[in-house]
């Protein structure tokens, strides 16, 4: 029985990354990597941030974090040993519950380097970015293309 739910369980990760051939993104405007960042529209921005902000959002992300550190604990594999979609997806919403009226995108590389680009307000959200992604077990490089851009309005 342990077997079936480990194979179960590594079944759905394997279709979960498969699925995810996207880059990890903060929002559905964020920036593809290599595309101009622009500044968001200030209804955007206000929507984001409200979403972004409430308690059960963080709660929400914070507890998703966490979830699967366990699953992949319990698969047998090791916190730091995640796939570039996993890593991208966990260090995105770590951003998005911490720096909510930001339009980034994240990378991940199979070496544990992440590559978060797009925009952010002040600088204070640009200095935040390095710090939260390195929270995020299995990441062991971060590389900041993001820019300071104020939001229109």
């Amino acid at each position: 029985m342990q077997k079936l739910t480990l194979f179960l369980i590594g079944c759905a990760l394997f279709l979960s990354a498969a699925a995810c051939q996207d880059t990890a993104r903060t929002t559905r405007t964020a920036p593809a990597p290599g595309e101009v960042a622009e500044a968001p529209a200030p209804e955007e921005t206000r929507a984001a941030r409200e979403d972004a902000q409430s308690e059960l959002r963080r709660r929400q992300l914070d507890a998703d974090i966490r979830a699967r550190e366990e699953r992949n604990v319990a698969a047998g594999g090791d916190t730091t040993d995640r796939t570039p979609e996993d890593l991208a997806s966990e260090v995105r919403s770590k951003l998005e519950a911490n720096i909510p009226d930001s339009q980034l995108t994240v990378r991940a590389t199979e070496q544990g380097t992440v590559v978060v680009s797009g925009t952010v307000n002040n600088e204070d959200e640009l200095s935040k970015i390095e710090p939260l992604a390195q929270e995020i077990n299995g990441v062991n490089d971060v590389i900041v293309n993001a820019v300071v851009v104020p939001t229109q309005g």
